[in-house]
């Protein structure tokens, strides 16, 4: 995987921070489709207005992604921020999880800490596109049929949505993520170089998952000793953080 995928990447999605009330309530509503509709993590009857949000969401960024030719948002994520006025503020992880790592608490400062929520990508845009790649009536509706380059880049929108919480991490002076994962989204970042680490016992919150926590710039060092080209994708082509040591090294050595 290389930065020329990114940029193909981004010929066919945008990213967007939810900045206004009516992009925030198409986070919200993408959060339903996802967490009320295509799964059942959440209960439908609880959000009459089709849009799933919570207490949370005031402590939150919210970013999204939007496919370019058909206009439809089909994924999104929030960032919950610590709260320093209220120092008994505690995140979903730690309302619903044990936590049993202490060691690694012990070196997280609260005030850097923010806890990845609410990470969803909609199947319904997937199963959309492969509906209409078996269907020759669809064949010439460019809203609908997909061309080879952009198939390949639907696997990256999950790394598109890290990209946005390292920019919201940046922006917000945060240092540490908690975040509750399932089996399925530890091994594929595992592959990448993100490695999330366990602190406590598995839960059934919306799924059997872990409370897990990483360092950022943990994450992104072994991304970079993996593979640079995703490292220049998360952070903004280096616009973000500094290259680590070891790649600057290596490249020079390379070099001479």
């Amino acid at each position: 995987m290389t930065i020329k995928i990114f940029n193909t990447f981004n010929k066919y999605f945008e990213t967007i921070p939810a900045i206004t009330d009516n992009l925030k309530n198409e986070a919200y509503k993408l959060r339903y489709l996802v967490y009320c509709v295509e799964n059942t993590f959440e209960k439908a009857d609880h959000y009459p207005d089709g849009m799933e949000f919570d207490k949370h969401d005031q402590q939150s960024i919210q970013y999204l992604i939007l496919h370019r030719k058909s206009g439809d948002f089909v994924a999104t994520v929030r960032l919950i921020l610590p709260d320093t006025n209220n120092p008994n503020y505690l995140l979903p992880l730690e309302q619903h999880c044990e936590i049993d790592h202490i060691p690694l608490l012990q070196q997280i400062d609260r005030k850097h800490l923010a806890e990845v929520s609410r990470f969803c990508i909609s199947k319904s845009f997937k199963r959309r596109r492969i509906e209409a790649d078996n269907s020759r009536q669809n064949l010439t509706d460019p809203k609908i049929n997909s061309t080879r380059d952009e198939k390949k880049t639907f696997p990256f929108i999950t790394i598109a949505l890290i990209a946005c919480i390292i920019k919201a991490s940046h922006e917000n002076n945060i240092e540490h993520w908690f975040a509750v994962m399932d089996r399925s989204l530890i091994r594929f970042l595992s592959k990448i170089g993100i490695n999330f680490i366990k602190i406590g016992p598995m839960v059934d919150y919306h799924g059997l998952r872990w409370p897990t926590a990483i360092k950022i710039t943990d994450l992104l060092d072994s991304v970079a000793e993996k593979n640079i080209g995703i490292w220049e994708f998360l952070t903004s082509n280096g616009g973000l953080f500094e290259t680590p040591t070891s790649i600057t090294t290596k490249s020079v050595d390379t070099e001479t």
